[in-house]
Protein backbone atom coordinates (compact mmCIF):
# COMPACT_ATOMS: atom_id res chain seq x y z
CA UNK A 1 0.00 0.00 0.00
CA UNK A 2 2.71 2.40 0.92
CA UNK A 3 4.96 1.78 -2.34
CA UNK A 4 1.84 2.13 -4.61
CA UNK A 5 1.13 5.42 -2.63
CA UNK A 6 4.86 6.74 -2.98
CA UNK A 7 4.69 5.40 -7.05
CA UNK A 8 1.61 7.47 -7.64
CA UNK A 9 2.61 10.65 -5.48
CA UNK A 10 6.31 10.99 -7.22
CA UNK A 11 4.09 10.15 -10.57
CA UNK A 12 1.76 13.34 -9.83
CA UNK A 13 4.71 15.15 -8.31
CA UNK A 14 6.85 14.57 -12.03
CA UNK A 15 3.46 15.54 -13.85
CA UNK A 16 3.03 18.95 -11.82
CA UNK A 17 6.40 20.46 -12.80
CA UNK A 18 6.51 19.30 -16.43
CA UNK A 19 3.26 21.55 -16.26
CA UNK A 20 4.89 24.47 -14.47
CA UNK A 21 7.37 24.66 -17.46
CA UNK A 22 6.33 28.00 -19.10
CA UNK A 23 6.84 28.06 -23.08
CA UNK A 24 10.05 29.19 -24.34
CA UNK A 25 10.56 31.15 -26.84
CA UNK A 26 14.55 31.45 -28.76
CA UNK A 27 15.25 34.80 -29.95
CA UNK A 28 18.83 34.21 -32.16
CA UNK A 29 20.96 34.21 -28.91
CA UNK A 30 18.30 34.76 -25.83
CA UNK A 31 15.68 33.05 -24.53
CA UNK A 32 12.64 34.58 -22.88
CA UNK A 33 9.16 33.21 -21.30
CA UNK A 34 7.13 36.12 -22.31
CA UNK A 35 4.67 36.10 -25.30
CA UNK A 36 4.35 39.55 -25.95
CA UNK A 37 8.36 40.54 -25.77
CA UNK A 38 8.52 36.73 -28.50
CA UNK A 39 5.63 38.12 -30.83
CA UNK A 40 7.63 41.87 -30.60
CA UNK A 41 10.86 39.62 -31.96
CA UNK A 42 9.41 37.02 -33.77
CA UNK A 43 10.53 34.64 -31.45
CA UNK A 44 10.68 30.76 -32.35
CA UNK A 45 8.95 28.41 -29.77
CA UNK A 46 11.95 25.92 -28.32
CA UNK A 47 10.01 22.35 -28.23
CA UNK A 48 11.93 18.99 -27.34
CA UNK A 49 13.42 19.18 -23.74
CA UNK A 50 14.01 21.68 -20.74
CA UNK A 51 15.90 24.59 -21.28
CA UNK A 52 18.41 25.65 -18.27
CA UNK A 53 19.67 29.76 -18.74
CA UNK A 54 21.98 31.39 -16.46
CA UNK A 55 21.96 35.17 -16.74
CA UNK A 56 25.52 36.27 -16.87
CA UNK A 57 26.81 39.20 -15.01
CA UNK A 58 26.98 42.56 -16.67
CA UNK A 59 30.29 44.09 -17.38
CA UNK A 60 31.20 46.64 -15.60
CA UNK A 61 32.23 50.04 -16.60
CA UNK A 62 35.87 50.43 -17.76
CA UNK A 63 38.20 53.12 -18.59
CA UNK A 64 36.67 53.39 -22.71
CA UNK A 65 40.48 52.09 -23.61
CA UNK A 66 40.09 50.22 -26.70
CA UNK A 67 42.86 47.46 -27.34
CA UNK A 68 42.81 45.49 -29.60
CA UNK A 69 42.21 41.34 -29.47
CA UNK A 70 44.22 38.44 -30.48
CA UNK A 71 41.30 36.66 -31.10
CA UNK A 72 38.83 37.24 -34.01
CA UNK A 73 38.82 40.90 -35.15
CA UNK A 74 37.36 43.82 -33.04
CA UNK A 75 38.52 44.86 -30.19
CA UNK A 76 38.04 44.71 -26.09
CA UNK A 77 37.95 47.23 -23.12
CA UNK A 78 40.67 46.38 -21.37
CA UNK A 79 43.51 48.61 -19.42
CA UNK A 80 46.36 49.22 -20.59
CA UNK A 81 49.50 47.12 -20.50
CA UNK A 82 52.83 49.48 -19.29
CA UNK A 83 55.51 48.49 -22.47
CA UNK A 84 58.21 47.59 -20.43
CA UNK A 85 56.02 44.66 -18.94
CA UNK A 86 54.83 43.82 -21.98
CA UNK A 87 58.33 43.58 -23.35
CA UNK A 88 58.56 41.16 -20.66
CA UNK A 89 56.17 39.13 -20.80
CA UNK A 90 57.19 38.97 -24.64
CA UNK A 91 60.76 37.99 -23.59
CA UNK A 92 59.48 35.34 -21.71
CA UNK A 93 57.15 33.86 -24.03
CA UNK A 94 59.72 33.83 -26.54
CA UNK A 95 62.12 31.87 -24.14
CA UNK A 96 59.59 29.70 -23.22
CA UNK A 97 58.87 28.66 -26.91
CA UNK A 98 62.27 28.38 -27.90
CA UNK A 99 62.90 26.08 -25.04
CA UNK A 100 60.05 24.11 -26.49
CA UNK A 101 60.82 24.14 -29.88
CA UNK A 102 64.67 22.49 -29.06
CA UNK A 103 63.43 19.66 -27.01
CA UNK A 104 60.93 19.18 -29.68
CA UNK A 105 63.66 18.96 -32.46
CA UNK A 106 66.20 17.17 -30.05
CA UNK A 107 62.62 14.82 -29.94
CA UNK A 108 62.44 14.61 -33.81
CA UNK A 109 66.38 13.49 -33.96
CA UNK A 110 65.73 10.65 -31.67
CA UNK A 111 61.86 9.34 -33.31
CA UNK A 112 64.38 9.70 -37.12
CA UNK A 113 67.59 8.25 -35.58
CA UNK A 114 65.60 4.89 -33.88
CA UNK A 115 63.32 4.61 -37.06
CA UNK A 116 65.79 4.68 -39.06
CA UNK A 117 64.70 5.19 -42.60
CA UNK A 118 61.80 2.94 -41.88
CA UNK A 119 63.79 -0.31 -40.97
CA UNK A 120 64.17 0.23 -37.27
CA UNK A 121 66.18 -2.18 -35.27
CA UNK A 122 63.76 -5.27 -34.31
CA UNK A 123 63.28 -5.74 -30.46
CA UNK A 124 63.01 -9.29 -28.44
CA UNK A 125 59.64 -9.91 -29.21
CA UNK A 126 59.41 -8.45 -32.30
CA UNK A 127 61.83 -11.31 -33.60
CA UNK A 128 58.94 -14.00 -33.78
CA UNK A 129 56.20 -11.21 -34.16
CA UNK A 130 56.40 -9.72 -37.53
CA UNK A 131 53.50 -7.91 -36.55
CA UNK A 132 54.60 -6.17 -33.53
CA UNK A 133 57.40 -4.91 -35.70
CA UNK A 134 55.31 -3.35 -38.70
CA UNK A 135 52.95 -2.15 -35.43
CA UNK A 136 56.07 -0.43 -33.83
CA UNK A 137 57.07 1.16 -37.27
CA UNK A 138 53.92 2.51 -38.34
CA UNK A 139 53.81 3.85 -34.44
CA UNK A 140 57.18 5.71 -35.21
CA UNK A 141 56.00 7.04 -38.38
CA UNK A 142 52.38 8.47 -36.68
CA UNK A 143 54.95 9.82 -33.45
CA UNK A 144 57.71 11.97 -36.08
CA UNK A 145 54.41 13.73 -38.18
CA UNK A 146 53.22 14.04 -35.49
CA UNK A 147 56.64 15.82 -33.88
CA UNK A 148 57.01 17.68 -36.95
CA UNK A 149 53.34 19.35 -36.93
CA UNK A 150 54.52 20.23 -33.51
CA UNK A 151 57.43 22.13 -34.48
CA UNK A 152 55.68 24.05 -37.43
CA UNK A 153 53.33 24.71 -35.08
CA UNK A 154 55.67 25.68 -32.24
CA UNK A 155 57.62 27.96 -35.10
CA UNK A 156 54.43 29.99 -36.26
CA UNK A 157 54.12 31.08 -32.52
CA UNK A 158 57.65 32.54 -32.58
CA UNK A 159 57.03 34.07 -35.51
CA UNK A 160 53.98 35.48 -33.85
CA UNK A 161 55.64 37.12 -30.89
CA UNK A 162 57.69 40.21 -31.12
CA UNK A 163 61.20 39.78 -31.13
CA UNK A 164 62.61 40.87 -28.15
CA UNK A 165 63.89 44.60 -28.15
CA UNK A 166 66.84 46.31 -26.57
CA UNK A 167 66.28 48.49 -23.89
CA UNK A 168 65.26 52.28 -24.38
CA UNK A 169 68.42 53.85 -22.14
CA UNK A 170 70.55 51.34 -25.27
CA UNK A 171 68.77 53.03 -28.12
CA UNK A 172 69.31 56.29 -29.56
Amino acid sequence: MKTTFLISWMTLACATSAWAQDRIYRCGNEYTNTVTEAQAKNCKLVSGGNVTVVQSAKPAASSGVKVASSGGGGSATAPRVDSADQRAKDSDARLILEAELKKAEARQIELVKEYNNGEPEKLGPETRNHQKYLDRVAELKAAIARNESDIAGIRRELGRVPASSPPLAAVK
